[in-house]
């Protein structure tokens, strides 16, 4: 079970990083000299920013996942010591808080 849950971490930290180089490429993409296609990838940048943001934010996470793992820490919430409900690990793979302190 140890081993799943550090390669599901470890998969999942490699399709976060694509997503995030995917999206930075778009970005260094030159921008159309059309106006109205300028709208358009306004719109579409403002998204792909937030989605950027969000694979960053969930990338992190999964690092210091592996990291806690590595240190032998993970499934061990970070507020009150006690073991995180392995439900919620399956569920949140990269979380470090139990039920009780996220509330």
């Amino acid at each position: 079970m140890n081993k799943e849950i550090l390669n599901n971490l470890l998969e999942k930290r490699v399709e976060l990083q694509r997503r995030v180089d995917a999206i930075e490429a778009d970005f260094k993409k030159g921008r159309s000299s059309d106006f109205a296609e300028q709208t358009t990838e306004n719109e579409n940048n403002e998204v792909l920013n937030e989605i950027h943001h969000e694979a960053k934010l969930e990338l992190q996470l999964v690092n210091q996942a592996i990291i806690r793992f590595e240190n032998d820490e993970y499934g061990i919430c970070s507020q009150c010591s006690e073991a995180i409900k392995p439900e919620r690990l399956k569920v949140l793979p990269y979380i470090n808080t139990c039920i009780n302190c996220a509330k």
